[in-house]
């Protein structure tokens, strides 16, 4: 198994922080000694976590805040308040996401569902975030991606599938869209010489409670063919403790490069341990990644400055 190395005396927000790699992620960090904070959706949820998390690890140092990547606002009241009690962030995992819900569903600000949760949510949060982590002596931010996005495409002329909504197809624009973001990021970070390492990952085929949660969204129980599906599943899968390392070792290990991209090494990416992954060509197209990045920055407001310090080479 992938051992994260010694992260005493750093501080890092881990999305998504209460369950599957999220969870896994956050215990491997505090266990190295980094301090965590944990960001999710349902504060309950996450203190739940934490109990279990502090229950093998007592001295683990967690913190759980509410994050709603769904709603822009609550995106950037989290980034307020941690950038007011916190001097630098060494690392963000941006983790969290929404898969496959049955139906087009929309976030509060009215985008949808899994391109809001996904990838304009993440994307606010880590340039709110910026200056924060720029603080830190070696400034790091990971970024979940999938494996669904060697089949992703990036509409857009259509880009909340307003038209022809597809849930799949929309989870993977959402996860391509994550990868371009990543690739983008440490694009700008050589361009400005801001000394960033920005990585991205993907878990292969990891058994969490992600794909679950999305087929059960607006319903009470999963769909029959969906339950059926889920054991008689003959693709190979693995644990949360394996799924999570690509992940891990973005975000912690010495070798990682910025602008890379890691997962699984079995199985056509499926399985294993972790190694660099072939990017998909189209989150390599430099400026498609910039037009998605202008694009995000429109749709949510957020953008980064046009003169200061932060962009100074």
């Amino acid at each position: 198994m992938y051992v994260v190395p010694d992260q005493t005396g750093k501080l890092a927000v881990v999305t998504g922080a209460n369950s599957g790699t999220g969870k896994e992620a956050t215990t491997r960090l505090a266990a190295a000694g980094a301090r965590v904070v944990m960001a999710v959706r349902t504060v309950a949820k996450g203190e739940a976590a934490r109990a279990e998390i502090l229950a093998e690890h007592p001295n683990a140092q967690l913190e759980v805040r509410r994050i709603d990547l769904a709603d822009l606002a609550s995106v950037q009241e989290f980034a307020d308040r941690l950038s007011a009690d916190e001097s630098h962030l060494d690392l963000l995992v941006n983790n969290a996401g929404v898969m496959n819900p049955p139906t087009r569903n929309v976030t509060k600000d009215g985008f949808e569902l899994q391109f809001g949760s996904n990838f304009l949510g993440p994307f606010a949060l880590t340039v709110r975030l910026l200056p924060l982590v720029l603080a830190a002596p070696a400034p790091r931010i990971t970024t979940m991606s999938s494996g669904t996005a060697n089949y992703g495409r990036i509409h857009f002329d259509d880009l909340q599938w307003e038209q022809r909504y597809r849930s799949n197809l929309a989870y993977a624009q959402s996860k391509l869209a994550d990868l371009m973001m990543s690739n983008h990021l440490a694009e700008l970070s050589d361009d400005h010489g801001w000394g960033l390492l920005s990585t991205a990952a993907h878990p292969g085929f990891t058994r969490t409670n992600l794909l679950a949660a999305g087929a059960l969204l607006g319903r009470e129980q999963l769909p029959l063919a969906t339950r059926i599906a889920h054991r008689l599943n003959p693709l190979p899968s693995q644990g949360v403790e394996i799924g999570t390392e690509p992940l891990l070792f973005a975000a912690t290990s010495p070798d990682a490069q910025s602008g890379a991209y890691y997962g699984p090494a079995n199985f056509f990416g499926l399985v294993g341990p972790t190694k660099l992954a072939a990017a998909p060509k189209r989150s390599l197209d430099v400026e498609a990644n910039a037009r998605l990045w202008s694009v995000a920055e429109q749709l949510t407001g957020v953008a980064l400055p046009q003169s200061g310090p932060i962009l100074r080479k």
